[in-house]
């Protein structure tokens, strides 16, 4: 019998998709597709409302305009590729497209965390500061800020995806996931990973914690000028303009918690599934109903256009203007 080779290369990996549903993949997949559909057409709306608003056009929806145009391209990185699995049985990847999609997944997923811990320091200076507001957060100042969180989700994956591609993968192809991911790459490595493992958790938590304590303190000193305000009712106005940045904050920073701030292995790959569409599809769906529906601007500037005629003409002519 012929001893394996331990230098052969693997250039194709397998996803695991959801195995234990395999009698459900055309429901998953219509599921999946409705909640796809929804995130960029809620998503889209909400970038074009603010682009279309005089009322709107300040720091606060920039960022959310930018958040969404984010969630855009995070959900591309992931969705569409689950969506074609879910209809193909063999689920095959190339291995670098394995690694370009965690990459990516990364990147915008780390871009997404700068963006909200950006967002929160606006939320500090609107309600800390309101007098220096507007000197402090110049045009100029939120743009470079977005420029630089997109740069900076960029980069901070790099050290990762490089160490990751110089592994020797000679064996076991299955990624015990629905989508690539650096941690079980890193497991599927043919030598010891205990290092990589070890810069893979450095990197998220660097990122992940940094950002939420960054947030964090941001909010403690809200609620401290909050808690002082005498009326009941600014209290509550006060406050809720921090609510929907908050509840986003609660989902994204928990999930990817959950999945990244750890050394040892999962002991449920049904977990790190579970973990992994909560952060990847669930997270990106509740931001547009949180920043669309609940926000009063955005839903009653679309109320008033749903009850106009012109309302799908100027989105039409949008389109068209701008693919022209």
């Amino acid at each position: 019998m012929e001893k394996p080779d331990n230098h052969s290369k693997v250039n194709e990996m397998i996803l695991s998709g959801f195995p234990s549903l395999e009698r459900f993949h055309i429901l998953l997949f219509v599921i999946l597709l409705i909640i796809y559909l929804f995130i960029i057409t809620g998503n889209c709306l909400i970038i074009l409302v603010i682009q279309n608003v005089p009322s709107l056009h300040f720091p606060m929806y920039f960022f959310i305009g930018a958040l969404s145009c984010l969630e855009i391209f995070y959900t591309a990185v992931t969705i569409p590729k689950m969506l074609a699995d879910l209809l193909n049985k063999e689920n095959k990847i190339s291995f670098t497209g394995c690694l370009l999609q965690a990459y990516f997944l990364h990147a915008f997923g780390a871009a997404e965390c700068y963006i909200l811990t950006i967002m929160a320091y606006d939320r500090y200076l609107a309600i800390c500061k309101p007098l220096q507001y507007t000197s402090i957060m110049s045009t100029r100042l939120y743009l470079s800020l977005v420029i630089a969180c997109v740069i900076g989700g960029f980069i901070s994956p790099v050290l990762e995806a490089i160490l990751i591609s110089l592994l020797p993968y000679c064996g076991p192809n299955h990624v015990q996931n629905v989508f690539c991911d650096f941690p079980p790459l890193i497991s599927l490595a043919c030598t010891d990973t205990k290092m990589y493992i070890l810069v893979e958790f450095v990197v998220s938590s660097f990122i992940i914690l940094l950002s939420f304590a960054f947030v964090l303190l941001s909010y403690i000193r809200v609620i401290l000028v909050i808690l002082k305000i005498k009326s009941k009712v600014g209290r509550q106005k006060t406050f809720s303009t921090c609510g929907a940045h908050l509840i986003v904050v609660s989902l994204f920073f928990g999930s990817i918690g959950f999945m990244y701030l750890r050394i040892t292995k999962s002991a449920s790959v049904d977990y790190d599934r579970a973990v992994g569409l909560t952060y990847a599809v669930f997270t990106p769906l509740a931001n547009p109903i949180i920043y669309g529906l609940r926000n009063h601007d955005i839903k009653t500037f679309l109320l008033r256009r749903a009850q106009s005629h012109n309302f799908f003409h100027v989105l039409i002519s949008k389109y068209l203007n701008l693919h022209l």
